[in-house]
């Protein structure tokens, strides 16, 4: 095994992991968008506004 081989390895799974990542992340913004939307016709059927707390991954917004 030559000194470069261990490199391309490290390589690839940081690439690997990269895209993991990025999935992983359209993957929350999809749940939080489709739990909003879940939020927003409970509260419709409901006639109310319930009390939410600030989302901390949202910056509390």
């Amino acid at each position: 095994m030559s000194a470069a081989q261990p490199d391309i390895s490290l390589t690839r799974e940081n690439a690997y992991l990269r895209q993991r990542v990025a999935q992983l992340q359209e993957d929350i913004t999809a749940i939080t968008a489709e739990a909003e939307r879940l939020r927003q016709i409970v509260e419709r059927l409901h006639g109310r506004t319930a009390h939410r707390a600030p989302d901390p991954l949202s910056g509390g917004q």
